[in-house]
């Protein structure tokens, strides 16, 4: 009976509470002395005004990219066709708000405000201000020469404030975005999230720099025990927030981007000291009466970076009450939201469907690549249901499209910078955080498939052929294709080698540990040997992840057998995932780690098939095989222009550079109880290309995040 009388109490209690804030948000003003807002940060929640009603806003949504294939970021490509066809899918998955980084063209709010002219319910922006990272590098302090990166810092926000209203005609700038911007979308803007994942060095710059500048009062944002970085900060905030509330007699909630590298709290089992040495507290600025919106916070969060992640004691140990099970992830937000007394929003959470892998998260399997685009799905969906467990303001994903121009850490020195956009690096996990895909070809009927269905092969001339026996080779943005076609080989049993012959005067004519010989010199074998054990090598003359970590940088032992040509020795094509690291709290050392790359999976990649996976390799039939490998791990540094990895062992230099393709040389072999059967070597060639022609798809991880938000109220 007591029980029973502590619940009835309990609901009472909670019915009351809540009566008495909604009663309170109905009270609060969103226009104060001729200034109106359309959203407010008010305790730990979100509101946004539409019509004459307010409600409490969780925000779901995704951060939107500037470019496509083809493009950097600063030719700002897209169209507004294609924002209006992306703001429909975007609106079409129950998502409610959209991030941009930095100033679109007119293209976009020209699309934005058709997109939200009818609708009851709008797609609501959160809009960035970008902050030029090579002056960051360089100046390393906001303030410096004469305060280059705060003037422009603020320039750009306040040409934004004009843009919102459509009221500015930007200049060309190589670079930046351009045009006269002539639609109002200021009643779709629903906050700042101002600046960039902030460089620690730059902050510790800033405040070195700078130490006169304790403390900043203005007329919206003033501070309070503030690092010089922190009144930086506060300093463009004010500004922003006056200008618009002096022109336009509006007003919106403020932000700054911050990440888990310079968040407020301290991390003791961090073993990267870059990685907590400085924080950004913006609990330290503070809004005044005019700036009525208020101040929110602003987080990039991800499971696998940094370290502290997998290695913070009383993250691993904290076990989630409503799944029994331990959350690591959950344990941080709650810590982190527990130090805010402003909302926090996660601005950025994400999870790549790539091939290549370049961090691991050790308690969920929340690795940063490694995972197919089901896998994606399954995976965002638990970290988003993580997220809205907490009393966070709202999570949004990233990112909306796949970015074929990204680089990643472990891949950056096997590819050239310039030509990233122009093909698609499966093993540059950067590229992949999209819900939409990119695929070559104008339509899905122009990409190869390992399926089974050699439909897409018949337009294909075998470079081989001999009796029963033949190989087709195709390529596009992605992969090296092959097919092999035979009625004698036992694809379940029989260990199939493929040399590939990719650069002159180097390679191995047998591969002794498999007592294997070849036709020609080949730098790479792939070897097909069932399901579960076939897998790419490269001659280890050629393995530039050896070359680089083992002698230009010393991080690891050098191989013990000799780096010769012709050695007959193939190594394991690896990726790297840790330099070695030491524990703070237990003196622990954690080795340098590396994965093999080179493993081939098997599945069927088509997207329209019911066990598609897009991380398969290969796959056969009763009397084929289909294949496709990634460019990356051919040492090709960029097919569109048909550039490989140099003989690095005659360079003496820390730096791979490229030399052209002639053409590759392919052919395979093979033993069965009547003795080896050679198909022989003939040169695949291929052409290069400057524009890139594509089609847009929407991966199996839109679609459950569809599920997952329409569940969100």
């Amino acid at each position: 009976m007591k029980k029973s009388m502590i619940i009835i109490l309990i609901i009472l209690v909670t019915t009351i509470i809540g009566a008495i804030m909604i009663s309170n948000v109905k009270k609060l003003d969103f226009v104060q002395n001729d200034v109106e807002t359309i959203a407010m940060a008010y305790n730990k929640d979100f509101l946004v005004k539409s019509n004459d009603s307010v409600s409490k806003m969780f925000m779901k949504g995704v951060n939107v990219g500037a470019t496509i294939p083809g493009h950097f970021p600063g030719e700002l490509a897209i169209s507004k066709e294609t924002y209006l066809r992306w703001f429909e899918m975007i609106y079409d998955m129950n998502a409610n708000v959209i991030r941009v980084y930095t100033t679109m063209m007119p293209c976009f709010y020209e699309a934005l405000a058709e997109f939200n002219y009818d609708k009851e319910v709008p797609l609501y922006v959160l809009h960035g201000v970008w902050v030029d990272e090579n002056k960051i590098s360089s100046l390393q302090d906001a303030y410096a020469n004469d305060g280059e990166i705060i003037n422009e810092f603020i320039q750009d926000a306040l040409d934004l404030v004009d843009i919102f209203h459509g009221n500015k005609t930007l200049p060309e700038r190589a670079g930046f975005a351009s045009g006269v911007y002539t639609a109002d979308v200021s009643d779709y803007i629903i906050g700042w999230v101002l600046g960039i994942e902030w460089d620690p060095d730059f902050v510790i710059g800033t405040n070195e720099a700078n130490s006169e500048k304790v403390r900043f009062s203005g007329n919206y944002l003033y501070t309070k025990n503030a690092s010089v970085f922190e009144v930086f900060l506060a300093e463009v905030g004010d500004t922003v927030l006056q200008y618009e509330a002096t022109n336009y007699h509006m007003t919106r909630p403020l932000s700054y981007t911050n990440w888990l590298t310079t968040d407020l709290l301290s991390h003791s089992n961090e073993p990267d000291p870059k990685e907590d040495a400085v924080s950004v507290n913006t609990e330290n600025i503070y809004p005044t009466e005019k700036a009525f919106a208020r101040i929110f916070a602003s987080y990039h969060v991800y499971p696998y970076y940094p370290e502290f992640m997998n290695y913070e004691t009383t993250y691993q140990e904290w076990v989630d009450p409503e799944t029994g099970e331990t959350n690591p992830y959950k344990a941080y937000l709650n810590d982190l939201i527990d130090s805010h007394t402003v909302p926090v929003l996660v601005a950025e959470f994400g999870i790549p469907a790539s091939r290549g892998v370049t961090h691991e998260n050790f308690s969920n399997g929340y690795d940063q690549g490694g995972h197919n685009e089901t896998e994606q799905g399954e995976m965002l969906v638990e970290l988003l249901e993580s997220i809205e467990g907490t009393d966070s303001m709202g999570a949004l994903i990233f990112s909306w499209q796949d970015e074929w121009f990204k680089r990643t850490w472990n891949t950056m020195d096997f590819d050239l910078e310039w030509r990233r956009p122009f093909w698609s690096n499966y093993e540059t996990n950067e590229q992949y955080f999209g819900l939409l895909a990119f695929d070559p070809g104008e339509t899905s009927d122009d990409v190869h498939q390992v399926d089974g269905d050699l439909t897409d092969w018949e337009d294909i001339t075998a470079i081989s052929i001999q009796q029963n026996e033949s190989i087709s080779v195709d390529s596009d943005y992605r992969y090296l294709y092959l097919m092999i076609q035979s009625d004698t080989i036992d694809w379940n049993s029989d260990s199939v080698y493929i040399p590939i012959d990719t650069i002159e005067n180097q390679g191995n004519d047998q591969w002794a540990s498999e007592f294997v010989s070849f036709d020609q010199l080949a730098d790479f074998v792939i070897l097909i040997d069932g399901e579960d054990d076939s897998k790419i090598v490269v001659d280890q003359y050629y393995d530039a992840t050896e070359y680089l970590y083992a002698e230009v940088l010393e991080m690891i032992e050098p191989s013990t057998l000799q780096r010769t040509k012709n050695s007959g020795v193939f190594s394991p094509i690896r990726h790297v995932l840790s330099a070695e690291i030491t524990l703070p709290e237990t003196n622990e050392t954690i080795e340098f780690s590396m994965y093999d790359a080179g493993i081939l999976h098997y599945g069927n990649s088509n997207p329209n098939s019911d066990d598609y996976d897009s991380l398969a390799d290969f796959y056969f039939g009763e009397d084929f095989v289909e294949i496709r490998i990634p460019w990356l791990l051919l040492n090709v540094m960029d097919p569109s222009t048909k550039q490989v990895i140099s003989d690095f062992n005659l360079n003496q230099d820390s730096a791979f550079v490229s030399t052209t393709s002639s053409g590759f040389q392919i052919g395979y072999t093979y033993q069965t109880s009547t003795g080896w059967t050679t198909i022989s070597s003939q040169t695949y060639h291929w052409d290069t290309w400057q524009t890139v022609i594509y089609h847009e798809r929407l991966k199996e991880s839109y679609y459950l995040i569809q599920e997952a938000f329409s569940k969100i109220e």
